[in-house]
């Protein structure tokens, strides 16, 4: 997944807990192996091959799904969201040299979600383009994991990807995880910690991964319609949410980061979901139901 990853259980032998810990790890690493678009093997990597092809290709039903909720997404997002971007975030991750707008003219022709055939079923797409699971898998991944541990008996522990978790339950004795949300001045020290007893938590931010062009900071957010990063936004550094699933407090986080600023904190309230957001500063934000507390410095 390219992060940390980290899961921790409560078991009532040593030898149960390693049969847990060996499950979430290699469904994680199934995944990673199944949709990774750094692997010229992986199962995505074929599946675009195929999907360029006249007629297209069949899709087995865990991707179908996951098709269709990027493609919810998409529609939601007005089309913000969009996982055939890959041409343009690779673009945009070239180092410290600043796009041109004719790089950028290109890739856009080769971005755009609604010029995918997509039934539910077959995925047809055109020449060129490329598709970048990356902001639903790891999520996806998260739930993934949870779920199978709850199945083999696990019930408190939680399952962290990179800083996106899925809780099995809370502690035996019922008191919650409090977990640390990252303050955006990339000190390293956490600004709230929210208190999860289960589902899914994960956060979306701009303070990690960004290029400095001219004096302006760009995000790693892509806008796939301009087909420009978005500046990174001093009033919305960070958004963390809470919600049944991972998979879901992701996308949420994610959606408000793209709207930016006052739309995504109107996006975020019309969520109905918990949610926590941090300016630039590591001041925070948040619903009334979210279970979180400044960290004391």
């Amino acid at each position: 997944m390219g992060c940390p990853c980290e899961t921790v259980l409560y078991a009532l032998d040593k030898s149960k807990a390693q049969r847990g810990f060996s499950l979430a790890r290699k469904e994680v690493r199934r995944l990673d192996r199944k949709y990774s678009h750094y692997l010229a093997d992986s199962g995505l990597a074929r599946l675009v091959r195929q999907a360029v092809q006249p007629g297209g290709v069949r899709v087995d039903p865990e991707t179908a799904a996951l098709l269709d909720y990027s493609d919810r997404q998409f529609q939601v997002s007005g089309g913000r969201f969009d996982i055939t971007a890959r041409r343009l975030t690779r673009l945009w991750d070239q180092g410290e040299q600043f796009p041109g707008r004719m790089a950028i003219r290109r890739a856009l022709q080769r971005t755009g979600w609604s010029r995918v055939k997509w039934d539910g079923n077959r995925l047809a797409l055109p020449p060129g383009f490329e598709l970048d699971l990356g902001g639903v898998v790891k999520e996806y991944a998260a739930d993934r994991a949870a779920c199978l541990l709850r199945q083999s008996g696990f019930r408190h522990g939680f399952v962290d990807l990179g800083g996106d978790f899925h809780v099995i339950g809370p502690h035996p004795d019922g008191a919650p995880w409090r977990i640390g949300i990252r303050n955006p001045d990339r000190s390293g020290r956490a600004s709230a910690a929210v208190a999860v007893r289960s589902g899914g938590l994960a956060s979306s931010g701009d303070y990690e991964r960004f290029r400095v062009f001219g004096g302006v900071r760009y995000s790693h957010f892509i806008d796939p319609v301009s087909g420009w990063a978005l500046p990174a936004d001093p009033g919305l550094a960070a958004v963390s949410v809470m919600a049944p699933s991972c998979l879901l407090a992701g996308s949420v986080a994610s959606l408000a980061m793209l709207y930016r600023d006052r739309r995504g904190d109107r996006f975020l309230r019309r969520s109905g979901l918990p949610w926590l957001a941090l300016d630039g500063t590591g001041n925070a934000s948040y619903a009334s139901s979210m279970p979180a507390e400044p960290v004391v410095k």
